[in-house]
């Protein structure tokens, strides 16, 4: 995208991550989840003390379970499921980055050919 606007800034600030190709909508829903986590758990408490990465997973796919199964709102908080499951990938994201995050996921799969071999199992089937 070209600004011809001449500002010195502008140069600078295109090199930089686009805030502006984020929805609001989403960041408000997420801040109102991170709101709700603050008053619960305490405001930043995955940066005073470490956090497991598999708390965070298992409660993001609990949320996202819920929605594909139909359910729009969490039935505690009555905000988004999708809210919460960008809140937990938020704190997963700070954390590892803050250096507060135990790692205790599985051992490393190589997604790519575990999809591989299911897209050729696929087509065998469909055959």
């Amino acid at each position: 995208m070209r600004h011809p606007d001449g500002n010195p800034k502008t140069a600078f600030g295109e090199q930089k991550p686009p805030m502006s190709d984020t929805p609001t909508t989403a960041l408000q829903a997420l801040g109102r989840v991170m709101r709700l986590g603050a008053t619960k758990y305490g405001r930043f408490n995955w940066r005073v003390q470490n956090v497991s990465s598999t708390v965070y997973y298992d409660a993001a796919m609990r949320h996202l379970m819920a929605w594909f199964d139909g359910e729009d709102a969490d039935y505690e908080s009555g905000q988004s499921h999708l809210a919460h499951v960008m809140a937990c990938c938020a704190i997963l994201i700070d954390a590892r980055e803050q250096g507060t995050l135990n790692d205790n996921r599985s051992p490393a799969l190589t997604t790519r050919e575990f999809e591989t071999d299911f897209s050729a199992l696929a087509g065998e089937l469909a055959e």
